[in-house]
């Protein structure tokens, strides 16, 4: 393998929904909107990070009638790795239920919408990461689109605007918006975060 195919496999699996979903398509292969589903993820998006995964040769696509269905080619990643890491290892990086799984689920209504906004700095920091995935990296939103992406989620776009820019997940310039990348981020200690008049534990 030349040292360009394993700059752009680390860059690729540099990205957390990136690494979530080969940590899915190890356990069988899914759709685009099965994986949205799961993830809380824009579609658009997940097409976005199959299309970089497809680029390094990680994942497949087998046409199914009018479904596409995405698996891990198991071959390609026993070479990149070099049996450093194994099927079952990648599959668990999506643990069965971790603390921000089951955190995220208790705040997010049927439909996927935020029921109220978590008093806790570090519930709130898991809720942020969800919301800037919303956001597609290397992009500028005007801020009518964010505000609308983010009412999509919870009605008080204003407060997760200022807080998605208080945590360094966002930043801003005359009217635009942009996501950060993760390097950027301050921690939940750090962040800016303010009162909101709907919090709950």
């Amino acid at each position: 393998m030349s040292d360009a195919d394993l700059l752009a496999f680390f860059k690729a699996m540099a990205n957390e929904s990136r690494l979530r979903i080969v940590g899915l398509l190890a356990q069988r292969e899914r759709t685009v909107q099965e994986l949205a589903e799961t993830l809380v993820l824009k579609e658009p998006t997940v097409s976005h990070h199959l299309a970089v995964l497809k680029e390094i040769g990680l994942v497949t696509v087998r046409p199914d009638g009018v479904m596409r269905w995405h698996a891990l080619d198991a071959g390609a990643l026993a070479a990149m790795n070099r049996r450093l890491v194994s099927q079952e290892e990648v599959a668990a990086l999506v643990p069965e239920e971790s603390w921000e799984s089951r955190v995220l689920s208790g705040f997010l209504d049927a439909e996927g919408r935020l029921k109220a906004l978590p008093a806790s700095r570090r519930k709130r920091w898991v809720i942020l990461q969800w919301l800037v995935e919303q956001f597609d990296e290397d992009r500028r939103y005007p801020e009518a689109e964010v505000n609308a992406t983010l009412q999509r989620r919870h009605w008080d776009s204003a407060t997760l605007r200022r807080e998605l820019i208080g945590a360094a997940m966002m930043a801003r310039e005359a009217g635009v918006y942009w996501r950060l990348p993760r390097s950027a981020w301050r921690s939940y200690d750090d962040a800016r975060l303010e009162p909101s008049q709907a919090m709950t534990a």
